[in-house]
């Protein structure tokens, strides 16, 4: 999958989301105990050390150029209670990004190692904890009631990984229920309103073939969103309803409900 942010871009802002999710922890009132209204499954506590652990599993895997994925239960099974203050949890998310990110740095990208998905790369695991650590800071300043901003480059990189990794065709292994998606004349276009047209913010979802499919492309579609780029980040993400006044919707907005349903990212 193409990117258009560097290895690099993608390490550092491993490091520099977490360091602003650490941040908010830091402020008085920081509550671990809280329901995420994103995740709703998970508190606070819950939901920090799900991040940190897939931070120091992803490192084990490129520092040891793992062929095959190491235990992943201490990313998976979150116990509910903790005895951390919030300033010992963002002290040991921010060891653990930066650990990551070390570890990433010292590798020759190419390096043929073990990903979930296609790619076989320390490329892949960089993008991927990039954006992993964007989207649950979002989930977090949802929870301790706090506004979330990221830059242009972040968010368009963001959603086009997510575009990319929804129309992969092993999802219709690990989600076979999207194949309900496809149909004739289903396409979704997502527009962001406060980018200048070089950024090219512009996603066509086609679903009218064999295969989900999109392109970054300004085309007439059966249901077009139009809204501020960090908005749409979290609308596809499935952290903000589509029913908000921030975007303006027009045609089929079953549509964009129905593929919204199917390409929750967890």
């Amino acid at each position: 999958m193409n990117s258009t942010m560097a290895y690099d871009g993608h390490c550092a802002e491993i490091v520099a989301q977490t360091g602003l999710l650490a941040s908010g922890l830091r402020k008085e009132g920081a509550d671990l105990t809280a329901t995420v209204p994103s995740c709703p499954d998970w508190n606070l506590a819950q939901l920090l050390r799900h991040l940190g652990e897939a931070h120091r599993w992803v490192e084990e895997i490129v520092r040891t150029r793992a062929d095959q994925p190491p235990p992943d239960t201490a990313l998976r099974v979150l116990p509910r209670d903790t005895t951390r203050s919030p300033a010992d949890v963002a002290d040991w998310l921010t060891e653990g990004a930066e650990l990551l990110a070390a570890t990433l740095r010292a590798t020759d990208p190419d390096t043929r190692i073990w990903t979930p998905l296609p790619s076989g790369s320390p490329r892949f695991f960089a993008r991927r904890m990039a954006h992993e650590t964007v989207i649950h800071r979002a989930d977090a300043t949802l929870t301790l009631g706090t506004d979330f901003t990221v830059g242009q480059p972040v968010a368009l990189d963001a959603l086009d990984e997510w575009m990319a990794l929804g129309s992969l065709p092993e999802m219709f292994d690990f989600h076979p229920d999207r194949r309900e998606l496809l149909g004739p004349g289903r396409t979704l276009h997502f527009h962001a309103t406060d980018t200048p047209p070089d950024a090219a913010a512009d996603w066509l979802v086609d679903l009218t073939g064999d295969t989900l499919a999109w392109r970054r492309a300004q085309e007439p579609a059966a249901v077009s969103v139009h809204g501020p780029l960090t908005d749409l980040l979290l609308l596809i993400y499935g952290r903000r309803p589509a029913d908000r006044d921030t975007f303006e919707i027009t045609g089929d907005a079953e549509l964009l409900e129905f593929w919204l349903a199917r390409v929750l990212f967890g």
